[in-house]
């Protein structure tokens, strides 16, 4: 038996912020090998962008690009069965260091960037009759990393907004979610990393740190999101999915 199951998500539209990202091109594949109309949206394309799916430009904190996007699905589908709000940023200082238009960056991208698409997507979902919609948060969400003051904040906001818009939607039959995840190889970890130095000590340091000992690919997270888009999703909901090689589940002094 193939270990994709084939028709998953056969008849289901879906729009995929950040689609060309790291997380956002694995989450797009998994989505249309499972039989979904996939739309990855983000700045410019990727030169990875599938003939499985198709591109808009959208820039998540401009509401225009929102309410574009959304007409644009409705006029070729009339309903939009899956959000994921993938499309995000990270730079490592400390509120010291972060200068104010850094700040309101990293909450306009992470944070109005969840809202915005969000609140476009509710009348199309309601027109399918059900949706499930489904945030990026961080375990930097829960606790903190250092100087990641203004991620770490931003996270914690999407983990808020995911709850609450469980709560005020589930009546509507439209489930929400959001995958908390650790290290995962991105580029936005290769530039953790950087480009001098030992850096496979580095890489060999992170791996060590989890329970595991190993942090995770793209295709680990898009593995989530596809059940969490799924009917076999149907009882989940307003929960925050951390998935990050039990890295946050040991107490870290134990390690010295």
């Amino acid at each position: 038996m193939s270990a994709v199951r084939e028709g998953y998500l056969k008849g289901k539209v879906a729009i995929v912020t950040g689609g060309c990202g790291g997380i956002g091109t694995a989450v797009c594949t998994r989505f249309a090998k499972e039989g979904a109309i996939v739309y990855a949206t983000d700045l410019q394309a990727s030169e990875q962008l599938s003939d499985w799916f198709s591109f808009l430009k959208h820039d998540v904190t401009s509401e225009e690009d929102a309410i574009a996007v959304m007409k644009h699905v409705e006029s070729e589908h009339g309903k939009l069965d899956i959000l994921v709000n993938a499309a995000g940023i990270e730079f490592e200082k400390t509120i010291e260091d972060t200068s104010l238009e850094e700040w309101n960056r990293m909450l306009a991208i992470n944070v109005t960037g969840t809202f915005l698409p969000s609140k476009y997507a509710l009348p199309l979902m309601r027109k399918a009759g059900s949706g499930s919609i489904i945030n990026f948060g961080s375990y930097d969400g829960f606790i903190a990393d250092p100087e990641l003051a203004a991620y770490c904040a931003s996270k914690g906001a999407v983990h808020a907004l995911t709850k609450a818009m469980a709560c005020d939607h589930g009546k509507d039959n439209i489930r929400v979610n959001a995958i908390c995840p650790g290290y995962v190889d991105t580029p936005m970890l290769q530039s953790f990393f950087g480009s001098a130095g030992d850096i496979n000590s580095l890489q060999q340091a992170v791996r060590d740190v989890h329970p595991l000992g190993i942090y995770g690919k793209p295709e680990d997270v898009a593995n989530l999101v596809n059940w969490l888009a799924g009917d076999e999703a149907r009882y989940a909901s307003g929960q925050l999915w951390v998935l990050d090689g039990g890295l946050s589940a040991q107490v870290q002094q134990m390690r010295l």
